[in-house]
């Protein structure tokens, strides 16, 4: 039951993290990103890492968020499911 309710969390924001981190560093180069008044200076492969964690953490805290907001517990919707694979 919990590792349903991760799975529901995390792998969506996992999928729109990749998406938000390749439209955000398309547009703005690693090189070009100034931290407290100075300019990043990790190379091109931490900066997009960090990136994509950021991303992650943020899907994944709007997905938990909007899980926690369901009408309902989690109980009562497992018990709705049509038995999926877990």
């Amino acid at each position: 039951m919990k590792c349903r309710i991760w799975m529901w969390v995390l792998w969506p924001s996992f999928l729109v993290a990749g998406v938000a981190e390749g439209l955000f560093f398309t547009i703005v180069h690693p090189e070009d990103l100034i931290f407290f008044d100075q300019p990043v200076t990790a190379s091109h492969e931490a900066v997009y890492t960090v990136g994509f964690f950021l991303f992650w953490l943020l899907c994944a805290l709007s997905s938990a968020l909007t899980i926690y907001i369901l009408p309902g517990s989690i109980c009562e919707l497992n018990e709705k499911a049509d038995g999926g694979l877990i």
